[in-house]
């Protein structure tokens, strides 16, 4: 599970640094200097991510990321498939206008570009925090005058009459936002079918009532259709070279990610060899036992780069269980990632020390590979707002082989370039509250991240009556519950003297400062709903939950007005850490019993419903700040380049243009 951090509640590399006894200077060149920052569409923000690492890896390095990089481009496309079953004629149909634009009104282009922007950055047309629709500046009539205009330039779309049907068909998905208003919903209003509410293309004429008693054999990577009355299962798969397998949906980009793969095998050294032949025989099959070698094979490669391509996450299938497609390719960042190896050596003291029962408490937990990394590639459903990522997912790697932590410091350094302290000016109440997080808030912040992903997903272990994976068992609740229980886990350690004696915080004013943030973190998140009264995303699902539990529970948070202006403060530091323990004894037993009825009532009660009238105050008040609501990253570029002597090496470069980028990208997968 992966943590995806509220653009607001970034971390610095000033406080990675201060986590370091002896903390290393970020290079002084002139790129440092630049803001990251390139431009802003609607309160989006397009940032450019760098990776200095890249230079101190080998020339064999440095190869089998280019051939890595290019797998993780070639799977891009299924995300906006996934997304939407228009998604692909639509991104088509867009790409079209801009590579033929001669000609077109240049106000209209311009909208067109805007939205093109955000529809990449998005991978279709919905917002991929809030789920919400993004309906276009341009109109109907201006959209269907650019596609003439583009393919009397040479596009490709068809003949006079095909267009026009196109454009028609394609009319209410881009234009009404009543139609599939979101991308997912998972409990809609008036009695709707979740999985047919919102947008997400997991399932085709297919209910929840359809599934009962249906038992899935690709449950992770497949999608649900109705055929002749029947549920089929339309696998991922490309189909085995011998014919015995048959391929299946995504049969063309899988096909060429493992051309890419192959490719990499060249340069990769043994145990990422093993990873890669186990990822192309996944691609091939669509077979679980398959993809679970390969992440027992992944968890034990400590190879620099490293890589994932897979259907990963769950969030955006309402019943947790379809995973979107993403691929990242990380360089170790060697000055920063000793930070994280403290929290893997003392994993067992941490599980130990955990409030919940005894008989959830893992004995022996297998520390986890811990790395900081810097990215170069982030495609599909893996976006520059995660900064902190633990995998694989599977319970059954998990338990016997432990798992894989990154903090991603390429991320976290363009999204800190790109924002100021003005967050926390406008949103803490007192002075002291201000004063705190300017001097510890960004400490805090990456202790948060580092034990929420190496001490938090990593913990406990469930009881003999849950025989299958916990989200089985917890269906769509599973997500918003697991990522609080290792939020909680971290806000529960801050307090253990273990941190001080790590050397890895100097006093509890920390641990306030978390907390604090915690408090204001259900606040401010609101400003990213801008209609309605319901979060749909499992993470902001999960600070709801935690501080609407505390409020509830303990009154240790309580709303403050000053001036007009409402504010969540932490009234009593002692007794949010009671209802932290309170509240994390509960979700670790929910899922070591696989209790459903216990998590619906509870993520119902506390993680669901906001208040509209401080929504819309919050609203307000982040417009007066100007600070982007949501943030797109732009790839670095790798090219592959002969040098002197005939040899072939990769460099890198920064291209701060993502409609270059992305029509390159679809240039090179030939769609």
């Amino acid at each position: 599970m992966r943590r995806i951090f509220l653009a607001v509640a970034v971390l610095s590399l000033a406080g990675i640094s201060s986590m370091r006894a002896a903390a290393a200077a970020p290079a002084d060149d002139a790129r440092t200097e630049q803001s990251s920052l390139v431009t802003k569409v609607h309160g989006t923000g397009f940032v450019q991510l760098t990776a200095d690492s890249f230079n101190d890896l080998t020339q064999t390095q440095k190869m089998d990321a280019y051939w890595l990089y290019r797998a993780a481009v070639a799977i891009g496309p299924i995300a906006y498939d996934q997304n939407s079953a228009d998604g692909l004629r639509e991104k088509h149909l867009l790409e079209a206008i801009l590579t033929h634009a001669n000609a077109i009104d240049p106000v209209v282009l311009k909208k067109i570009t805007d939205y093109t922007m955000l529809f990449w950055g998005n991978k279709g047309n919905h917002n991929t925090n809030t789920s919400v629709k993004i309906v276009p500046d341009f109109t109907s009539a201006e959209l269907r005058a650019a596609a003439e205009q583009a393919s009397k330039n040479g596009a490709v779309l068809g003949s006079a009459a095909r267009l026009a049907r196109e454009l028609q068909e394609l009319d209410k998905p881009i234009f009404d936002p009543e139609f599939e208003p979101m991308l997912m919903m998972k409990n809609p209003k008036n009695g709707e079918d979740p999985l047919e509410a919102g947008s997400a293309n997991f399932y085709s004429g297919v209910t929840l009532k359809d599934l009962v008693g249906f038992t899935e054999h690709y449950a992770l990577n497949s999608r649900l259709t109705k055929q002749d009355g029947k549920l089929v299962e339309d696998v991922y798969r490309t189909g085995t070279p011998d014919g015995t397998v048959p391929p299946g949906r995504y049969a063309r980009e899988l096909g060429l990610a493992i051309r890419n793969l192959q490719q990499a095998l060249r340069y990769s050294p043994p145990q990422q060899t093993k990873v890669i032949n186990d990822l192309i025989r996944y691609y091939q099959t669509g077979e679980r036992a398959d993809w679970i070698r390969c992440g027992i094979d992944w968890v034990q490669d400590k190879t620099n780069p490293d890589f994932s391509n897979g259907f990963v996450e769950v969030y955006k299938d309402p019943r947790g269980m379809k995973g979107a497609i993403q691929g990242f390719v990380s360089i170790v960042d060697e000055k920063m990632n000793h930070l994280m190896t403290g929290f893997a050596a003392n994993a067992g003291y941490f599980e130990q020390h955990a409030p919940w029962d005894e008989k959830y408490k893992n004995p022996n937990p297998k520390p986890p590979i811990v790395n900081a990394v810097e990215m170069v590639a982030e495609t599909g459903d893996f976006d520059v707002s995660t900064l902190g990522d633990n995998l694989p997912n599977e319970d059954e790697i998990h338990t016997k082989y432990g798992s894989k932590n990154f903090i991603l410091t390429g991320s976290i350094r363009a999204l800190n370039s790109a924002i100021g302290d003005a967050d926390f000016g406008e949103f803490a109440s007192t002075q002291a509250e201000k004063d705190r997080a300017k001097q510890y808030g960004d400490l805090a912040e990456n202790l948060e991240t580092a034990m929420h992903e190496v001490i938090g997903h990593g913990s406990g272990k469930v009881g003999p009556k849950v025989t299958q994976e916990p989200a089985y068992y917890i269906k769509e609740y599973y997500s918003t519950l697991e990522e609080s229980r290792a939020d909680l886990m971290a806000f529960w350690s801050f307090w253990d003297p273990k941190l001080i004696q790590m050397g890895v915080m100097p006093n509890d004013e920390v641990a306030k400062a978390a907390y604090d943030k915690e408090a204001r973190a259900a606040l401010t998140q609101l400003h990213e709903v801008p209609s309605g009264d319901t979060i749909e995303e499992d993470h902001r699902r999960g600070t709801q939950l935690i501080v609407n539990y505390i409020r509830d529970k303990t009154g240790a948070i309580q709303p403050v007005e000053r001036d007009g202006k409402i504010y969540l403060v932490v009234t009593d530091y002692a007794k949010m850490r009671q209802g932290v323990g309170m509240l994390l004894t509960e979700l670790m037993r929910i899922k070591a019993e696989g209790d459903y009825d216990a998590a619906k009532a509870l993520i119902t009660k506390y993680g669901i419903h906001f208040d509209p009238g401080w929504r819309d105050q919050v609203v307000a008040r982040y417009r007066a700040l100007d600070i982007p609501e949501n943030w797109v990253g732009i790839n670095p570029d790798l090219e592959l380049r002969r040098g002197p002597g005939g040899k072939m090496d990769v460099t890198i470069s920064y291209p701060r243009d993502l409609v270059k980028q992305q029509l390159a990208y679809t240039k090179i997968n030939g769609e």
